[in-house]
């Protein structure tokens, strides 16, 4: 099982889900289809069972973080390391927690974001809003930024930078009237830093966070 599951994350990292066939499995393994079947009832399950393989790693990382006495600093850790993982692994945000009966080391790792709100004066309904921003940040912002780029800044007929600024020359030519809020952050979108712009998001949900609690 180990074997299937370090091919299929091979596959899935190299050309993502729909290149995860069982016949593109069976011949990175060097046997047939039908011995995948002996370990997978289908694609989706081989889909959950690779998510759980690589979140197993993350799982270690996570646990292996120096706890601190502020609970909202130790979260913020935690969900920087999940950021990352998927950030290199775009396809797994799409299955991460898809199906936690699968999925133990995913659970896991949830259980591990929510103990730090227990550490923290909050309702259950408050804690379980709370590892659920954190979790909708981390996944979609990790997803966004692991896209590829457009055609155009991959071949290099441009750079990102030109690109953004194109949509930015198009933005400050709008209407202020119409459009007040685009012409104040338009300095800021271009050429803005993608990482900057989800640990920032991060930081203000965990500053929500931190006002609920009252800490």
């Amino acid at each position: 099982m180990e074997a299937v599951l370090t091919e299929a994350v091979a596959l899935l990292d190299e050309a993502g889900a729909h290149a995860l066939t069982f016949r593109a499995l069976a011949q990175r393994l060097g046997g047939g289809v039908a011995s995948i079947y002996w370990y997978v009832a289908n694609k989706e399950e081989l889909l959950d069972r690779a998510t759980d393989h690589v979140i197993g790693q993350v799982l270690t990382d996570i646990q292996k973080l120096p706890a601190g006495d502020d609970p909202v600093d130790d979260l913020r850790a935690m969900a920087l390391t999940l950021f990352d993982a998927i950030v290199d692994r775009p396809w797994l945000g799409a299955y991460f927690m898809r199906n936690t009966d699968v999925q133990g080391n995913s659970l896991r790792l949830y259980e591990e974001l929510g103990r730090q709100t227990l550490r923290l004066d909050l309702t259950a309904r408050q804690r379980f809003h709370a590892v659920s921003a954190v979790v909708g940040v981390v996944v979609g912002s990790a997803v966004d930024m692991g896209q590829e780029p457009p055609q155009e800044v991959l071949n290099g007929a441009t750079t990102r930078e030109e690109y953004l600024g194109r949509y930015a020359q198009t933005w400050r030519e709008l209407d202020p009237a119409e459009y007040p809020f685009v012409h104040e952050i338009v300095d800021e979108f271009d050429g803005h830093d993608d990482l900057d712009q989800f640990r920032a998001a991060l930081d203000l949900t965990l500053a929500g966070l931190r006002l609920q609690a009252g800490s």
